[in-house]
């Protein structure tokens, strides 16, 4: 049988284990830090600034080191300040190139909120510069934009060929006079006419044509002109590609289809008309009648006629590269002609013209 004090001494230890429990399910207070032990930073580009840890790599505050803080509109990269954009709600880095427009970045001192144009003449992609904000194959030569096949002002014989280069110029092999289909006007040309005679335009080719009224004591006349196609005191090449549709026989110093290699106005004075070349329907020649060459001129197809002049001025009249003509003592004025040079009756033409051009040195 358990005895009295058996029970006892067995209710004293459970109630020591509960009060033993009860103290341990307590919290017990978090001792309070002492104030007297520094804070550490410890890592790398990490400084302790005003009592906390800050990046002085991206702190615009603390850039670079405590309290160095950067202007505004500007950001830490690195641990340096540099300057931003504020574009579209995007953060853009001073000098970025749009990348919707290479000829805009991102300029803050013009403008932190909109993209700013880069200057004229800057490379934006191969063979393209920059004007006035747009990307294209123009040329930046000497501080001006010239667009493509713009020619040097200095030298007709060189021009802007992108691709070749945007800041030089471009040499050439030839520098058109005519082209084809293209208003004869706009590019230069004048003309001296009598009717009848008709002036038309096909794709590729302008086209002169002349005729006589039945009875006539005159013809038609119609020759187009052309001031300034080159220096009249020095050496040079014109090539005539043309096509010779109908030629009327040429009279002494006239002609129903000519080329000449000067002309004074308003129809020729006699030296130009001498050394005039005519276009018979099978021969050419000088109009003065000194010399001559067979040819089938008027067989429908075109042909390269070429007026060479050097500088001992011996002229030289080729035709396809065939020479055919030579004369000395060629006189030029730096003014060409072409066409239906005569009123003289019956003596009258058709040719149609694809380019005039002269060739460079």
């Amino acid at each position: 049988m358990v005895s009295i004090r058996s029970a006892a001494l067995s209710c004293i230890v459970v109630l020591g284990f509960v009060a033993a429990c009860g103290e341990d399910s307590t919290s017990r207070p978090v001792p309070t830090p002492d104030a007297s032990v520094p804070v550490m930073c410890n890592s790398v580009g990490v400084a302790l600034c005003g009592g906390s840890c800050v990046s002085t790599e991206s702190d615009p505050a603390h850039c670079g080191g405590c309290d160095m803080a950067c202007a505004t509109g500007e950001a830490c990269e690195g641990g340096v300040c540099v300057a931003l954009c504020q574009i579209d709600d995007k953060q853009v880095a001073a000098g970025a190139v749009n990348a919707a427009n290479s000829c805009e970045q991102c300029t803050p001192a013009t403008s932190a909120t909109t993209w700013t144009q880069r200057a004229d003449g800057t490379q934006c992609n191969p063979g393209q510069v920059c004007s006035a904000g747009v990307c294209s194959p123009k040329c930046f030569i000497d501080g001006a934009v010239y667009a493509a096949g713009a020619p040097n002002p200095a030298n007709a014989c060189e021009t802007c060929v992108p691709a070749t280069s945007t800041t030089k110029w471009t040499a050439r092999a030839s520098v058109p006079l005519l082209v084809g289909g293209d208003d004869i006007t706009a590019q230069g040309w004048t003309t001296v006419a009598q009717t009848p005679n008709t002036l038309t335009y096909g794709a590729d080719y302008v086209r002169l044509a002349t005729s006589t009224n039945s009875g006539g004591r005159t013809s038609g006349q119609l020759l187009i002109t052309r001031a300034n196609s080159f220096d009249g005191t020095k050496p040079f090449k014109i090539h005539v590609t043309m096509q010779v549709e109908s030629a009327s026989t040429h009279n002494s110093l006239d002609s129903g289809a000519a080329i000449m290699g000067s002309f004074t106005s308003p129809f020729g004075n006699s030296t130009d008309r001498s050394q005039m070349i005519y276009l018979d329907s099978a021969a050419i020649g000088w109009a003065d009648d000194t010399q001559s060459a067979a040819f089938s001129v008027t067989d429908g197809a075109y042909h390269v006629y070429e007026l060479a002049v050097d500088a001992a001025k011996v002229a030289t009249v080729s035709i396809d590269g065939v020479a055919k003509l030579t004369r000395n003592n060629f006189t030029m004025n730096g003014t060409i002609a072409i066409g239906d040079q005569t009123n003289d009756p019956n003596v009258d033409g058709a040719v149609r013209i694809k380019s005039v051009e002269r060739l460079c040195p």
